[in-house]
């Protein structure tokens, strides 16, 4: 009796311990879109890429060798874990949800405001307070903008679109001034009126930022239309 009774709690605990390593694999595989996947995640992260300039041709929703080196050259651009897996931290930085239940709507919003401020940080450094969050500003301005990426990552991470991006300073952990600064501009200040764009007039070498029609200048920067 007692044999039979030992015999049913093992079986008791195998069957435990293997739903809970299905868990545990489920739960890792929803955080993370490789070489192989297929799907609308995959797709949604295609679509990215091309966006921003790192892979050409059509979001096909297979993740292939094409997909693979544009996820790796994107991470290395921008400072990531190169390892042409999309996980939770290349995810953000492409702006894509890859829809585990586990990232809550504060958590989500919480890194957004830490990007943004790497952003201000990296290109604002040395500025007046209120620079600072003008340089939010202006990031938040193009997501509500239709000629812009409709998140904050894919506003920072547009090919191009920032020095501190391309030189790598937006991977310089962000000063208390510059999250603050990030934050205040997401609860509503914006210093600039509406601007898209901003540059430092005594260093600039790209002629067609010229030609925007500047509105304010704060510190060493002309904010723009």
């Amino acid at each position: 009796m007692r044999t039979r009774t030992l015999e049913r709690m093992l079986q008791l605990l195998l069957a435990l311990i293997t739903f809970a390593l299905f868990f545990m694999f489920a739960h890792a595989s929803s955080q993370t879109v490789a070489w192989g996947s297929t799907g609308e995640a995959v797709r949604r992260i295609q679509q990215k890429l091309i966006q921003y300039g790192y892979m050409q041709g059509s979001a096909d929703g297979v993740f292939g060798k094409q997909t693979y080196d544009a996820v790796v050259w994107f991470q290395r651009k921008n400072g990531l874990t190169v390892d042409g897996v999309v996980g939770p931290s290349t995810a953000a930085a492409l702006g894509v949800n890859l829809g585990s239940a586990s990232v809550s709507a504060a958590s989500s919003t919480e890194s957004e405001a830490y990007l943004l401020g790497r952003l201000v940080h990296g290109e604002a450094r040395g500025e007046p307070y209120v620079g600072k969050v003008a340089v939010a500003a202006v990031v938040l301005n193009r997501v509500r903008s239709p000629s812009f990426p409709n998140t904050i990552a894919g506003v920072i991470y547009q090919s191009g679109a920032f020095d501190a991006v391309l030189d790598g300073q937006i991977n310089l952990t962000p000063d208390e001034d510059s999250l603050r600064a990030a934050r205040d501009a997401l609860a509503g200040w914006d210093p600039t009126g509406g601007c898209l764009y901003y540059y430092n007039p005594v260093t600039s070498t790209n002629k067609w930022i010229w030609t925007r029609e500047v509105q304010l200048s704060i510190g060493k920067h002309n904010f723009a239309i």
